[in-house]
């Protein structure tokens, strides 16, 4: 009995069951409208999941539970996570833009000098309840929309736990790759660094008409056919990790520079790299 839970209960599957309560808590949280924890705690999330592994290798115990467990954790924390994130962020950009400017301007500050997460959360509560007049109609389910993120997870990990292909390189979007992605739209979104037009900007995004395109497209990413690169160094020779280093280094220029606006185009310059790498090995075999 005790070797059975010490095999259970060490220390890399603790790190993979702290990664699953930090994506049941953000989703409590978005639900709550407390945005920008939320996406905090996929963060917090993301780390434990590479810590998991890590340790596992690092200690000699991987195995075929930890597999499974991290698969189950990954399923909440970067498949219903980002779901349900995306689905409040359309519930408000379809419903709750006026009633957030009319708080800002009663107010007479931008988002980051005032509270605005009860605001969120009573969009959120009236929306649920069907207290919001313009929630009428087929267009009411439009934020439903954002499941696809979870169903598309789904089939990705399963498809990662299979795939003898992903050992060295991933096939398809990593679902944390995906994730991280949709947390950039809340931060955005609750900002202290939009004003005036910028704010403009966010709040387009966020409508049904812009951002459900983005949904489906980044879904179907999870699934596709497409090799990226993976961050295991074998060496740290500039030869044998070129592309690694490229995106790092733009990642350390990045982010400082743009803040929140950097998550979108990480994650976009990490599948152009992942093309142009593909397309250099390609040309090299042909040679």
């Amino acid at each position: 009995m005790f070797i059975l839970m010490k095999q259970m209960f060490n220390i890399p599957n603790l790190f993979t069951a702290s990664n699953l309560m930090c994506g049941v808590i953000s989703i409590i949280l978005a639900l709550s409208g407390r945005l920008e924890w939320a996406c905090y705690f996929i963060y917090f999330a993301a780390v434990f999941d590479f810590f998991d592994g890590f340790l596992a290798r690092k200690l000699k115990i991987a195995g075929e539970l930890g597999k499974q467990l991290d698969s189950l954790a990954d399923m909440v924390t970067f498949g219903v996570a980002p779901g349900i994130l995306v689905f409040v962020m359309l519930v408000v950009g379809q419903f709750g833009i006026e009633r957030l400017e009319n708080f800002s301007l009663m107010n007479n500050e931008w988002y980051n000098q005032v509270d605005v997460s009860p605001v969120i959360y009573a969009i959120i509560r009236d929306y649920l309840n069907g207290d919001i007049d313009a929630a009428q109609g087929m267009i009411k389910f439009v934020p439903f929309l954002a499941l696809i993120i979870p169903f598309f997870s789904l089939f990705r990990l399963a498809k990662f736990n299979l795939d003898t292909r992903q050992s060295e390189s991933f096939i398809g979007l990593p679902t944390p790759a995906n994730t991280i992605f949709f947390t950039a739209f809340p931060l955005l979104f609750v900002s202290a660094t939009f004003h005036g037009e910028l704010n403009a900007i966010v709040f387009d995004i966020i409508q049904p008409l812009y951002f459900v395109p983005i949904v489906v497209v980044m879904s179907i990413m999870l699934v596709a056919e497409l090799p990226l690169f993976a961050f295991k160094f074998k060496d740290f020779s500039w030869k044998n990790n070129q592309v690694r280093f490229v995106f790092l280094g733009s990642c350390a220029i990045l982010i400082p520079f743009l803040l929140a606006w950097s998550i979108p185009i990480i994650i976009i310059l990490y599948l152009l790299l992942s093309l142009i790498e593909n397309y250099r090995k390609k040309t090299q075999n042909e040679i």
